[in-house]
């Protein structure tokens, strides 16, 4: 559903730039997407997943593109993400990793100063090159009017997993060596920055229109150790794509603490969890901003009334001024189908319907 004045292209990237269409008049409605969209709620997912592992999924092109287009079909959102993995570039920089069905697992993770010289600077077009070739198929099949989203784990949250070996919810080893080795993190983060920029360009060249960096793990660092490790990695990554045009997304989960320092990146947009009240983050951050979220993934598992009105409350706090509706984290895998269209809609409907109740013309 494009609003008024043009496809959901030109309305998704005008919510990233805070712009309004026409200039000055209010938006017909925010743009809607949800992280994970692509994935195992879905039963057009689970029939692909049945028949092909996920790192098959993930470089294959074809089958890429086609798991990251169902969302676009079945619930009829915004933008496509790319279907991949945070931790491709992990690989690429040589780390073997597998995916059991017990989560993923990265061999040889880096514990000492050595492993980290050890890595591999790659070429993204080489070694990553199914990313890019899946995002150009999504373009061949879905056209120029849906925005494509390419995305990357942010310095930290890769580093956390590189350390750790597998992503088992427990980052202390990460924290450790932070805190026993500082120049050996800062040395990885840098690294990384370095090789996230390249792939994200790498992705932005074959046709993503905005990409997303994704920090777990920032809520596990304390302001002090975010401003000193975090944000100049970050920044790093976020300025050597400005000359792209492209918007840049940051979300960070649980990290209300972080929202000045976030903001400091550089990046176009944050996107928060449901722990950042959207109205306060608007009214610190000033319209310079985007904002992507909030809504609590579990209460898509709910009554789909309640699911409705969460989408509107989102909308209505922001005025859909510089705001792109998503979940405050990924979509839950047992959310019931239904719910997650209903809360597309509820959001794509949500301005017209406030300002119906205040009387006002659209």
């Amino acid at each position: 559903m494009p609003d008024k004045s043009g496809t959901k292209r030109e309305m998704f990237l005008r919510a990233c730039r805070c712009q309004s269409a026409p200039p000055g008049q209010p938006n017909d409605r925010v743009p809607v997407w949800i992280m994970r969209q692509a994935g195992r709620y879905l039963p057009d997912y689970q029939a692909v997943r049945a028949k092909h592992s996920f790192l098959e999924i993930c470089k294959t092109p074809e089958i890429a593109a086609e798991v990251s287009i169902q969302p676009l079909r079945v619930l009829g959102v915004d933008a496509v993400i790319v279907f991949s993995d945070i931790l491709m570039v992990a690989e690429a920089m040589g780390l073997p990793l597998d995916v059991p069905d017990s989560g993923p697992v990265l061999s040889n993770p880096v514990r000492d100063l050595a492993s980290v010289r050890q890595l591999r600077d790659f070429d993204p077009e080489r070694e990553t090159r199914f990313v890019g070739d899946a995002i150009r198929a999504i373009r061949a099949e879905i056209g120029a009017d849906v925005p494509i989203i390419g995305f990357a784990a942010a310095p930290w949250t890769l580093a956390c997993y590189m350390i750790e070996g597998r992503t088992r919810g427990d980052v202390s080893l990460a924290k450790q060596m932070l805190r026993e080795e500082p120049q050996t993190v800062r040395e990885l983060l840098a690294r990384i920055a370095a090789a996230t920029a390249r792939y994200l360009q790498s992705q932005i060249a074959a046709g993503a229109d905005v990409v997303q960096l994704f920090d777990t793990w920032a809520s596990e660092l304390t302001p002090r150790e975010y401003d000193e490790f975090e944000l100049p990695a970050t920044r790093a990554v976020i300025q050597a794509l400005a000359s792209s045009g492209v918007p840049r997304i940051l979300f960070a989960k649980g990290s209300a603490q972080h929202l000045a320092s976030l903001a400091n990146t550089g990046a176009d947009v944050l996107s928060v969890d449901w722990n950042t009240d959207l109205a306060d983050a608007r009214k610190r951050l000033g319209n310079g901003v985007a904002l992507q979220g909030n809504v609590n993934p579990s209460i898509l598992l709910g009554d789909e009334n309640e699911v409705r009105s969460a989408a509107r409350a989102a909308v209505e706090k922001t005025s859909g001024f510089g705001h792109i509706l998503n979940l405050g984290h990924g979509i839950l895998p047992t959310t019931p189908v239904a719910n997650a269209k209903a809360f597309v809609e509820a959001g794509q409907a949500a301005l017209a319907a406030a300002r119906a109740q205040t009387g006002r013309a659209d």
